[in-house]
């Protein structure tokens, strides 16, 4: 059986975890010009980063995102005994002057209340130089990178504008469990033009290049508006994922999966005020309830 991510921590640490999204002030290759302008097609002007904080000072953004997190955690636990994720999601973390993210990862990581760093990132943006610093980190206190894949289909890829082929991918991944790292991988189920068969290939090459420890992040496509992909669904409206549609691709997903890669994630927000499709998406309590329990209904 398939453990979460929340579990195991819970059971790791004593207590639940609590992720604290954070900025590292790096923008990305597929909008600066380097790649491209236009960025994945899904993505929006956050970045895939719509709950992070505003960067600045790292002292200050630590204890903002505490502020929005600590009303969650039980008062039993003091405010010096809680721990938490320093998630910096927004962008490529690892794009940008090494130096100065060094600096960055160190300062956080080194935080007594911080017990990982997770650091989304392409797999394009990581340079020898960016290894090294992610091997030197590790070395502190676990470091998670999180890969936006989302696909194996190379024609699905380029039509997002993702920006990279597949073999950059498993060359990356080949280079980051050679320093001990642990990788956890997000997979979109929706894409347009992506059939089931499509969405388990992804899952079945997973199955087979992740190692045990290493991590999955599912996720619907989300259709927010200002996006590339809002102007390509007004134009051409593909066919949105329902939610028994998408329940049953993930529990077919996670008959695939081996027991020992860790879930994540198993359905995604999408900024309400933003939010286009699917609409049943923005009830994330309906939907964890309908995964939860799909594997009882009748039939």
């Amino acid at each position: 059986m398939h453990k979460m991510i929340s579990e195991i921590l819970k059971s790791e640490y004593g207590q639940k975890i609590y992720k604290l999204s954070l900025s590292s002030g790096c923008t990305c290759p597929n909008r600066d010009g380097n790649i491209s302008t236009g960025g994945c097609t899904f993505c929006s002007a956050g970045g895939s980063g719509d709950f992070a904080a505003p960067f600045e000072d790292i002292d200050k953004q630590i204890l903002l995102a505490r502020k929005r997190v600590d009303a969650k955690i039980p008062a039993r636990i003091k405010p010096e005994d809680r721990r938490y994720i320093a998630y910096f999601q927004s962008y490529t973390n690892t794009y940008g002057d090494t130096k100065r993210l060094s600096k960055l990862y160190t300062e956080t990581i080194n935080r007594p209340e911080i017990v990982i760093l997770s650091l989304g990132t392409r797999p394009d943006c990581l340079k020898p130089d960016k290894i090294e610093m992610i091997r030197n980190l590790n070395m502190i206190k676990p470091v998670w990178i999180e890969l936006g894949l989302q696909t194996v289909n190379n024609a699905t890829a380029a039509h997002i504008n993702r920006g990279y082929d597949l073999e950059v991918f498993t060359d990356a991944y080949r280079r980051l469990k050679e320093i001990g790292v642990t990788v956890i991988v997000h997979v979109i189920f929706g894409l347009p033009g992506e059939n089931r068969d499509d969405m388990m290939n992804t899952i079945c090459f997973l199955s087979s290049l992740l190692k045990p420890g290493d991590g999955i992040k599912i996720q619907l496509l989300h259709v927010l508006r200002g996006t590339p992909l809002y102007q390509e669904y007004l134009d051409a409206h593909f066919h949105i994922l329902t939610l028994e549609e998408y329940c049953s691709l993930v529990y077919e997903a996670l008959e695939i999966l081996p027991d020992d890669i860790i879930i994540h994630r198993l359905t995604g927000d999408g900024p309400k005020s933003l939010l286009v499709e699917p609409k049943w998406s923005a009830n994330k309590k309906r939907v964890l309830n309908t995964l939860r329990n799909w594997d009882t209904r009748d039939g």
